[in-house]
């Protein structure tokens, strides 16, 4: 496989692996991505675990223990993930050393069932972190508006946070200004402030799957501006997301964040995710060679990484296009269409989509439970 990941890497973005599975730890996939690849860091969420989990028998036997330990089915779900989060961890850990902590991490959501709970997201973040017990871990929590003010105090506390959903420039902006406020609040209480990481995960390819849609209904119904919504089918995500980057430059390159930056601290980079491309007829790298810039995370599940080693172009693309960004967010709202609010929208959609995942495998470890309990009677 060419080396052009790490062509990327060299212009200041880090490949993460959207998959985590026990397999690829124990087989040495993590290991071999990290020296063919270039790979620093991993990524988990509720649907990648239901895929693992119940696609497989190779946690059967550490089910079987649990269940035997009288554990619940909320309690085996945990300790499966966490075993393998922290498994991942170790093998990521020479990456963590290497970077002396900018990489190298593993993220695991919370349960995305309580995203509107902040009380309860916070217990829940604690809980993982300490049971994980690894520095080079990072907690994910959706960026919903009760999300932010968990946000902010995990990060107070010292806990990594991987912010996950988000899709709005507005929204990003809350969560980068609760990551500011979380490091002044440690650093006036005499707290290290220097080894705290954060992510803010910006998704792509359900923007454009959301903006398509309505695009499409305004050429259908024959509107006498079929013409224009046309032009700008498959062009909101990228738009989306370097606007992002210009917000993040605006703060994390400014006045804001100066004080902070010269007490040592991280910025909190963004991620890209959803990257794989979801329309046939748009490029398999739509989401990574217009998005390829330093201080970034992009985030990629196997096809796409392929895909991308295979004809993908390397160059520092990320600050390229930015009027042009803001001209097809503009013509976008001029069509009735606001980002905005279908932020708000996409949201509300993916958080339910990781519950309906989260819920799907608690159905399918109960029917494991069942199973298994009946075959040790």
């Amino acid at each position: 496989m060419p080396n052009s990941w790490k062509d990327v890497e060299q212009l200041g973005q880090s490949l993460w692996y959207d998959n985590l599975s026990r397999s690829f730890i124990s087989g040495g996939k993590i290991a071999s991505m990290i020296d063919e690849l270039g790979l620093r860091g991993i990524t988990s969420n509720p649907s990648i675990f239901e895929k693992s989990i119940s696609g497989s028998d190779e946690y059967d036997d550490d089910i079987e223990t649990a269940i035997r330990e009288g554990l619940t089915t909320a309690e085996i779900y945990e300790r499966l993930t966490t075993d393998d989060v922290r498994n991942a961890a170790d093998v990521m850990r020479p990456v963590f050393d290497r970077t002396q902590g900018e990489d190298g991490y593993v993220s695991i959501e919370v349960d995305p069932r309580i995203a509107s709970k902040t009380k309860e997201t916070i217990e829940a973040a604690r809980r993982l972190w300490k049971t994980v017990d690894r520095p080079n871990i990072m907690i994910k929590i959706p960026g919903t508006p009760e999300g932010l003010p968990a946000i902010r105090q995990c990060l107070a506390e010292g806990i990594n946070i991987n912010i996950t959903l988000l899709f709005g420039i507005e929204n990003y902006t809350e969560v980068a200004h609760a990551y500011l406020d979380a490091l002044r609040e440690r650093k006036k209480n005499g707290k290290d402030i220097t080894k705290i990481a954060s992510v803010a995960s910006f998704f792509l390819s359900r923007v454009d799957t959301n903006i398509d849609k309505k695009l499409e209904a305004k050429i259908g119904a024959a509107d006498g501006v079929a013409h224009e919504p046309r032009q700008l089918l498959g062009k909101a995500a990228v738009a989306n997301a370097k606007l992002a980057y210009e917000r993040y430059l605006q703060i994390f390159h400014g006045e804001e964040f100066s004080d902070l930056k010269a007490a040592g601290a991280r910025p909190q980079r963004c991620l890209w995710a959803s990257v794989s491309t979801k329309n046939p007829k748009y490029s398999d790298v739509l989401y990574i060679e217009p998005l390829i810039g330093p201080e970034t995370v992009t985030t990629v599940p196997d096809e796409t990484i392929e895909a991308f080693a295979d004809h993908g172009k390397v160059a520092n693309t990320l600050a390229d296009g930015i009027a042009e960004s803001h001209d097809v967010i503009d013509r976008l709202k001029k069509l009735g269409i606001d980002t905005e609010q279908v932020a708000v929208e996409l949201q509300v959609d993916g958080v339910k989509k990781f519950a309906d995942a989260f819920a799907s495998l608690s159905q399918n470890l109960e029917k494991k439970r069942h199973a298994i309990e009946e075959a040790i009677a």
